[in-house]
């Protein structure tokens, strides 16, 4: 099941994407708890950052993209649901599922909504379309019985013909009258409605009842290509009709709702949202009594799969494991008799033979017995689980911070791209997990959907010579003068007021450094692994002596930089921040990795470990980073929920910045052009046509650096059936329930 935010710590995607729409990050971790940056309130559309804590002007050449015209013709990864037809999924039963926490609204179009928030919307109201597999917007039958554009002169309008058996739960029927009530909301015309996006209804000339009661015309006053994500979903015009029911009538509950199953209660107390069957629903009938969503803290998810709190959660690769060995252990037998008969020394030891943290173990042999039964005991219980795994619609990318320090000059944010294995960073964390190792190769869709072309080809791959090269003909040199030799090129933070202890940053002795910050380049040389190099050879002429056995010092070679380079009088070293929190620590391997490659050219970088908290607040938005790690949302609806992250930073009328969504500050009048474009012609084939321009253009700039997509893995009951890592789809909560006594399921692909 999806969603931290941009990146770590986490914030997940809460914005329309692949599951739905919810105007902020919710904070949430996925397996490589990567942030997603989160949406604060605004008048344009917010597409959050997988802040699952939750991230360019240039002239350039028309650069199409590099890759074939069927690359994006399926995902990667497909679903891992358990698949079953419906008449095998028993009736009846409560299924508990794992959320980050208990929603603060339930109004998906408000800047504190959730992931939780977007999973409650999925199951109780009304969304004209939905998301398939591939990615792409479908019309939703249940609510619809066509929606189409009927006339685009002089201005562009859509019918509706809705769903004549579809209902509110007041017996109300859904009509012209709640579309209307939704635009006016969202139009962004009345500031007394407080909206986190407005994107597209901004668009909406008038909103009118058609031939008849089940009819809605919408007339926009511009064209807009992403109508299909309007009204998905719908609330009733009891929430929508005023500021006040606007603003607070829908935070805690939902009386009126539309869907399989309607909001019984928010137990902030129990930390529950209890969703039960909607008795006035006409589709086909939950299968499941009630829907438990159960706030779990995401350190303790295994423990919660093991007591039973929740039968389906997001885990990470950690957990997984602990599942997957489970299901193999026929038992294991621990010498608990006898005090001082096992010395602390070899129950540690066995311990982590076991796979327990060993920051967690407890001194003293009493207690580590203590803790090991309790481990034993959980894997028993989970036993009854198994793993479940796709690509989430998410990538995480490198962020390149443009607006000041060495990475305003192109060229060297060039030559950090073309000193990446993006190959070889995908293997790092999808390899371990059996998932396809691809590199993500469009800022704007992933493979599987329409407007997917891998435009990387517009930068360049791997070639640490032209990394060099791009470097000394910005200026930096090797064995250049130095002053204040502690004095890095990159952002400072001081002339900015940041205080590092007191914004969360955190020591690590493990890394070596101190106050959060570990200094790559000065007394680390391992070269990353044999694959790494193999691909350098394969892909860029590298100097003699620069890739050494892993595990050793690497010599510089003839053609590496000779000491560290300088301009200025500055050294060459970047500030790259991660987020220091629980399960934020394959983000900061990928970080090493990334590290390591940038020394090869001479780039030194310094790692600042913050707070989860404070990460995209006051590093990410406020531009207090050089680098950072944080993953995006896919979208079915690129040129609107894509166009503010990219969108070319302007200055406001009282002087201050606005860069919407687009942290790196990196942006172009000709990426706008293309996304304005894009958003106002009808023709989807044009579109993406537009959508693929623009994304070369963004790799060109290199502000932006897509890694890979991030990995979904799920802990799941068996038995239970239509539920899992459901990748690009919008899940359908009525199919979802345990196997009927008898029955039985197909094997998950590739299982």
């Amino acid at each position: 099941m999806s969603h931290h935010g941009v990146g770590a710590g986490q914030r997940p995607a809460g914005a329309r994407g692949a599951l739905g729409s919810a105007a902020a990050a919710a904070r949430a971790r996925a397996t490589t708890s990567e942030p997603q940056p989160k949406g604060g309130p605004s008048r344009r559309h917010q597409r959050s950052a997988v802040a699952l804590l939750a991230a360019g002007a240039l002239a350039v050449p028309l650069l199409a993209g590099c890759g074939s015209d069927d690359e994006g013709s399926k995902p990667l990864a497909g679903q891992d649901i358990v698949p079953v037809a419906r008449d095998a999924v028993a009736e009846g039963g409560t299924l508990k599922m794992a959320v980050d926490a208990v929603p603060e609204t339930l109004n998906t179009f408000q800047a504190d909504a959730d992931a939780g928030t977007t999973r409650v919307a999925q199951a109780v109201l009304p969304s004209m379309f939905t998301i398939d597999a591939g990615g792409r917007p479908v019309r939703n039958p249940d609510y619809l019985e066509s929606a189409k554009v009927i006339e685009t002169e002089p201005r562009q309008v859509v019918l509706y013909k809705l769903n004549q058996q579809a209902v509110w739960s007041d017996g109300r029927e859904i009509g012209a009258a709640d579309f209307a009530a939704q635009w006016r909301a969202l139009s962004g015309k009345d500031s007394a409605y407080w909206t986190a996006r407005n994107a597209g209804y901004d668009r909406i000339a008038q909103i009118e009842r058609g031939a008849n009661d089940l009819e809605v015309r919408v007339t926009f006053e511009r064209p807009y290509a992403d109508w299909k994500s309007l009204f998905s979903p719908l609330y009733p015009k009891d929430v929508m009709g005023t500021p006040d029911t606007f603003n607070d009538g829908a935070r805690r509950k939902l009386t009126v709702t539309a869907g399989p199953f309607r909001v019984d209660k928010v137990d902030t107390a129990k930390k529950d949202v209890i969703l039960t069957r909607n008795p006035r629903w006409w589709g086909r009938p939950a299968k499941l009594d009630e829907i438990d969503l159960h706030a779990v803290d995401r350190a303790k998810r295994a423990s919660a799969l093991a007591a039973g709190t929740v039968d389906v959660a997001d885990i990470d690769a950690a957990e997984a494991e602990r599942i997957t060995v489970a299901g193999r252990e026929k038992g294991t037998e621990l010498p608990l008799q006898g005090a001082g008969k096992t010395s602390a020394r070899k129950l540690r030891s066995w311990a982590l033979t076991l796979g327990m943290d060993q920051e967690k173990l407890p001194e003293g042999p009493k207690k580590l017995r203590r803790s090991i039964a309790k481990w034993l005991e959980q894997q028993h219980e989970l036993r009854d689980f198994d793993v479940r795994k796709s690509l989430e619609p998410a990538y995480t990318q490198l962020a390149l911070n443009g607006s000041e320090g060495p990475l305003a000059d192109e060229r060297v944010r060039r030559a950090v791209a073309r000193a990446l294995d993006r190959q070889e960073l995908a293997r790092l964390v999808l390899t371990p997990l059996g998932l396809p190792a691809v590199p993500v190769g469009s800022h704007v869709a992933l493979s599987g959907q329409a407007a997917y072309t891998d435009g990387s080809g517009a930068i360049g791959g791997l070639d640490t010579h032209e990394a060099q090269a791009l470097l000394a003909d910005a200026g930096w040199v090797a064995g250049g003068p130095v002053r204040n030799p502690g004095k890095a090129a990159g952002a400072e933070d001081e002339k900015k007021g940041d205080k590092k202890k007191d914004d969360g940053e955190q020591g690590d002795e493990s890394d070596g450094g101190h106050d959060g910050q570990f200094i790559v380049g000065e007394d680390d040389k391992d070269s990353y692994d044999k694959d790494t190099r193999d691909h350098q050879k394969d892909h860029a002429h590298g100097a003699p002596g620069a890739y050494a056995p892993k595990g050793t010092a690497a010599p510089r070679g003839a053609g590496a930089p000779a000491g560290p380079l300088a301009k200025d009088g500055k050294a060459l070293s970047l500030r790259f921040v991660l987020p220091s929190g629980p399960g934020s620590e394959t983000l900061q391997s990928v970080a090493g990795q990334i590290s390591k490659m940038l020394d090869r050219v001479g780039i030194a970088t310094e790692i600042h470990k913050v707070s989860d908290d404070s990460y995209f607040k006051d590093h990410i938005a406020s531009g207090q980073y050089d680098l950072a790690l944080y993953s995006w949302p896919s979208s079915a609806f690129p040129a609107t929920d894509a166009r503010p992250i990219y969108a070319k930073p302007a200055v406001a009328a009282d002087g201050s910045l606005n860069i919407e969504q687009n942290y790196t500050r990196v942006g172009t009048d000709q990426v706008d052009q293309l996304f304005d474009q894009a958003l106002s012609t009808l023709d989807e084939d044009e579109a993406d046509g537009l959508l693929r321009k623009a994304d070369s253009r963004i790799w060109a700039s290199a502000g932006s650096l897509p890694l890979y997509q991030r990995p979904q893995i799920v802990g799941a009951r068996k038995g239970l059936v239509n539920v899992g890592a459901f990748g690009f789809q919008t899940p359908v909560y009525q199919d979802m329930g345990f196997l009927k006594k008898g029955a039985k399921a197909s094997p998950s692909p590739g299982k």
